[in-house]
């Protein structure tokens, strides 16, 4: 080989070393921190970066990237003496790298004591119920905790949750049967509150059922009134239209006694105090004509101001005479209305008498007169 071309290589190989020794490439997200003799002295950004060959060095390789780090479960005691495993996920990113690589040794290391004394502090001033209830304020009070610590590190937190809190088993076991016996006494309330409606809308629609039955009888009981009202004035103006005979009135009188019989409810009946006027009335009107005699002088007074009447209205009823047919028939027409009376009146006393009886069982029975 030609003693030339030994030193040209050589000569080469130590450029291609200088070359390398001297050219940093830093890709994106990363920092490096560069080392002089020993002691620190940049930090290289990415892209393409010199240093001095042999006395520059690249200490610690950093990633800028948010990241996460998941912790393992740690056993906490709450302030009611019970103890709960509770699992932590941390977000952080490295804001300085020269501060995360020289003021902590290990930085992860660090960020996990610190959460889990600062668990420690925070739920010992807790019971079991607000440490399940209160996992926002836990993680407020931890990222306020470590984002003041880890300032100084170069470590920005930015956010902390609570991945889990298992409680022992029997306190598991006792909460299921308490959510168990919430779930119940909900479910017998709305039961409980489900009949008490149905029940008020049960008596409002029998509250309304009742007025509705109310307001008809009313109306229908005013109907019936006036109706009959108006029957008794329509009867009351024929009547009167027609001039009828006090004989005549007298007769449908004792014609309408024996209705108060018919009805089998009836138990106690009033007789009207005309019942005797208006028998004699008949009986004089009838009995005296078909006996030959002349009518008495009451009842003449009575023919001769109908006569009046008849001859001033030219309306009138026919003069019966004592030995025609219909002075006959019209006499036994009267005798059988009088027994009639005379019958239903019997009848309704002896009623009345046995229906007082039976109503005052300790009272003696009333003698015969």
């Amino acid at each position: 080989m030609d003693p030339v071309v030994i030193p040209i290589l050589v000569a080469a190989i130590v450029v291609v070393f200088l070359v390398a020794a001297t050219v940093r490439i830093v890709p994106q997200a990363r920092r490096y921190n560069i080392e002089r003799f020993g002691r620190y002295r940049r930090t290289l950004q990415p892209g393409l970066n010199f240093v001095l060959p042999v006395a520059d060095r690249v200490n610690t390789k950093l990633d800028v990237r948010e990241q996460v780090y998941s912790s393992d479960p740690k056993p906490v005691i709450t302030e009611d003496n019970l103890v709960v495993n509770i699992d932590t996920v941390l977000y952080y990113q490295i804001t300085d790298p020269r501060a995360a690589a020289y003021e902590v040794a290990d930085y992860l290391h660090a960020i996990d004591q610190l959460t889990v004394t600062t668990l420690r502090n925070v739920i010992g001033s807790m019971d079991l119920e607000g440490t399940l209830t209160s996992r926002e304020e836990i993680n407020a009070r931890l990222r306020a905790v470590l984002d003041d610590a880890t300032g100084k590190w170069g470590i920005r937190v930015n956010r902390v949750e609570i991945k889990a809190i298992d409680p022992p088993n029997t306190i598991k076991e006792a909460m299921e049967k308490q959510m168990r016996a919430e779930r119940d006494k909900r479910a017998a309330i709305l039961h409980a509150e489900g009949e008490r409606q149905a029940k008020i809308l049960t008596a409002e629609g029998t509250k309304q059922k009742d007025i509705l039955e109310a307001q008809g009888t009313q109306q229908a009981m005013i109907l019936r009134a006036d109706g009959e009202s108006k029957a008794v004035e329509l009867v009351f103006q024929a009547v009167h239209r027609n001039n009828a005979d006090a004989k005549v009135l007298a007769y449908k009188y004792l014609e309408t006694l024996p209705h108060l019989a018919q009805s089998d409810n009836n138990t106690f009946w009033v007789i009207p105090g005309e019942l005797t006027e208006a028998i004699r009335t008949v009986t004089g009107a009838f009995g005296d004509r078909s006996a030959g005699t002349g009518p008495p002088p009451a009842a003449q007074r009575e023919d001769a101001t109908a006569g009046d009447a008849s001859d001033k209205d030219h309306v009138g009823a026919p003069e019966v005479e004592a030995n025609s047919t219909l002075a006959l028939d019209a006499v036994a027409a009267a005798d059988e209305a009088a027994k009639q009376a005379a019958v239903a009146v019997s009848d309704a006393k002896a009623e009345a008498e046995a229906a007082g009886e039976a109503r005052l069982p300790g009272r003696p029975p009333a003698s015969d007169t």
